[in-house]
């Protein structure tokens, strides 16, 4: 098998999640910002990977296996560790409330669309815009909590509005998960599938 550019990007991606961990966990002047270049890093290397697939037309099926695969990872492997500094009060329940929002509705998404493509009906699931839309909050907002997830006087206000991002992520999670079961809804009740929304790649 041989691994074209876009596929080395994302495995890059993969390999950079370690990397943000240890330097997230490591306390030396300016950590936080690191992590957060870091975190960065791999979510410009998600949108590159697909860019240079679809532009060059380097698209393969490990690719296609692994890129949402290093997504998720991306995202759960950060929230939990965003989880981790919030313990004790309503801060910390919030946070685990809207972690849990969205890697279980990316759960049940990548199910969805698993089973969708066991019945030759996976188009009825693609990508649409509001997901799009909840990646880029969401991302915002990571970077954000990230930088300032030591919650210093000064920086408190900025690390609220990361809160409300991704409140406002995890609220346009549950749009967009309910948006891809009503699409798939015929097809669970055993009806012929009829997509609801105009495809969009991503």
């Amino acid at each position: 098998m041989r691994i074209n550019l876009p596929t080395w990007l994302t495995l890059f991606r993969v390999l950079l999640l370690p990397v943000m961990v240890v330097v997230f966990y490591w306390q030396f002047p300016g950590h936080n910002i690191t992590a957060a270049i870091v975190f960065l890093l791999a979510a410009i290397t998600d949108w590159l990977d697909g860019y240079l697939a679809r532009r060059l037309n380097l698209t393969s099926a490990f690719g296609a296996f692994l890129d949402p695969v290093a997504d998720k990872l991306m995202v759960a492997v950060t929230l939990f560790l965003l989880v981790e500094t919030h313990r004790g009060g309503w801060p910390g329940i919030l946070m685990a409330v809207t972690a849990a929002i969205i890697v279980g509705r990316e759960i049940s998404v990548s199910a969805l669309r698993e089973w969708m493509a066991e019945i030759g009906m996976r188009a009825t699931v693609k990508v649409a815009f509001i997901g799009k839309l909840k990646t880029v909050m969401q991302m915002v907002a990571l970077v954000v909590l990230i930088v300032q997830h030591e919650k210093s006087a000064e920086a408190l206000r900025l690390y609220h509005i990361g809160e409300a991002l991704l409140v406002i992520a995890g609220i346009l999670t549950i749009w967009s998960g309910l948006y891809y079961l009503r699409a798939a809804w015929p097809s669970l009740k055993g009806e012929a599938a009829k997509s609801v929304f105009p495809r969009d790649e991503g």
